[in-house]
């Protein structure tokens, strides 16, 4: 097995894998940097506030959750209006109302409470006018929706100023309203599809709305950064985190769609987890840039029996065969110990088995825990395991990827002698 290619070289073919598009300073930006957890479970919630003296990486990672959470829970709010689930939208409303505050003080550790105070009030309007929409969507009002899309729309260019003046000038206003304007036509667009009952069309939209949101916490943290700090964001170790815990926070998030898509029938079940499919897809291909087709494909091999069991343990929840359940948590066990083992041989064992074993083990628990939550009405407890799953998997990235640059940095040629004249170090070979 050899790890191919230099860091920079991994980023072009990751983030394209990823989401093939980079940004100069508006809101669609790659990606950002995990969490700093440890590849187990979480330490810290969406709630935890963030630190006067948090780090680059640590801000970045903090508005990239944020804002990546943001959109998951705007659409899910979308969906539980048009499925009159009443107590399961009071429980999403309340998350979001969560991490608006969380935002706000955020924005007012990395700018200032002036700065805060004004994003609040622009972020209100706007996460009130896409619940507006929403409900438009959900209950056919077409002038409700037109006057939803107008005052949407209105925001985005609230935020394209207002990101130029707080960042004194280094975002460029206009460009961000374009691409405010593009997420948020995105999320209206995933909401009509629901409505519509055009659920391959929504699920997949959900995927780009998740996905340029998230990246907005890009731009967002370099606006509150100085420049030499933002610049730093740009180096290719955090682009590589960046690719990989947009992807598995994703993955997280497209199985809990498809347990839950599995109460719903059929139709709705075949549109979620084609999503999945896609997003196993893709990060097979990221991980051909690293190991290679032939690993690669062992990888999508191993990533696809995960999935299944976790499929397999929703089924029987659906089916309340408890014999089935405990047939399911046992393979997932192997399922966990077999990537474990993939993980470490790709990163040469610089991360023992036993903590990637625990932490996909920790990752199915979220996700086994949610469906049984789900399943039982238990609204709030999903809500939260899947929250704490979200943020658990951004640490797998972070781990996996600081493996990788230790591999790397250990095989790298030092000088300019020995690299050519400069430039990539060679092919990294076992």
């Amino acid at each position: 097995m050899r790890v191919r290619a230099g860091l920079t070289a991994l980023v072009t073919v990751v983030l394209a894998a990823a989401v093939g598009c980079t940004s100069r300073g508006g809101d669609d930006a790659p990606a950002a940097a995990t969490a700093t957890t440890t590849a187990g479970h979480s330490h810290t919630t969406m709630a935890t506030p963030l630190a006067a003296d948090a780090s680059p990486r640590e801000v970045r990672a903090r508005f990239e959750q944020l804002l990546g959470q943001h959109a998951l829970l705007a659409m899910r709010l979308a969906r539980s209006e048009a499925d009159k689930a009443p107590d399961l939208q009071r429980v999403v409303q309340g998350s979001l109302a969560a991490n608006s505050g969380a935002l706000e003080q955020a924005v007012g550790v990395t700018f200032d409470s002036t700065e805060a105070a004004r994003f609040q009030q622009l972020w209100k309007g706007y996460t009130d006018d896409l619940a507006a929409y929403a409900d438009s969507a959900a209950t056919g009002n077409s002038a409700g929706t037109q006057e939803a899309r107008a005052a949407l729309l209105d925001s985005c260019k609230d935020w394209g100023t207002w990101l130029a003046e707080a960042s004194g000038g280094r975002v460029n206003g206009a460009e961000a309203t374009r691409t405010a304007e593009a997420r948020v036509e995105r999320l209206m667009d995933q909401a009509d599809a629901y409505a519509a009952k055009d659920y391959p069309k929504a699920y997949k939209l959900e995927r780009a709305a998740y996905q340029r949101t998230y990246g907005a916490g890009t731009a967002l943290a370099k606006a509150s950064l100085p420049a030499g700090e933002a610049a730093d964001l740009d180096k290719a170790p955090e682009q590589l985190r960046s690719a990989f815990s947009m992807l598995l926070g994703e993955h997280m998030e497209l199985i809990v769609d498809a347990q839950r898509a599995t109460f719903a029938g059929s139709p709705e079940f075949e549109a979620a987890a084609a999503q999945v499919n896609a997003n196993t897809a893709t990060l097979a291909k990221a991980m051909g840039g690293i190991v290679g087709p032939e690993k690669a494909a062992e990888f999508q091999r191993a990533w696809a029996n995960h999935v299944e069991g976790l499929m397999a343990y929703t089924a029987a929840v659906a089916g309340k065969d408890e014999a089935a359940k405990t047939v399911a948590k046992e393979n997932l066990e192997g399922f966990a110990e077999r990537l474990a083992l993939y993980f470490s041989d790709v990163v040469r064992n610089v991360v023992a088995t036993d903590p990637l074993t625990e932490a996909i083990t920790a990752h199915d628990s979220h996700l086994i825990d949610q469906v049984d939550a789900y399943a039982a009405q238990d609204y709030t407890r999903a809500q939260q395991v899947q929250d704490d799953g979200y943020q658990q998997m951004l640490g797998v990235a972070n781990v996996l990827v600081d493996a990788v640059e230790k591999v790397m940095a250990a095989d790298m040629p030092a000088g300019g002698s020995k690299t050519g004249g400069g430039g990539m170090a060679g092919q990294l070979d076992r």
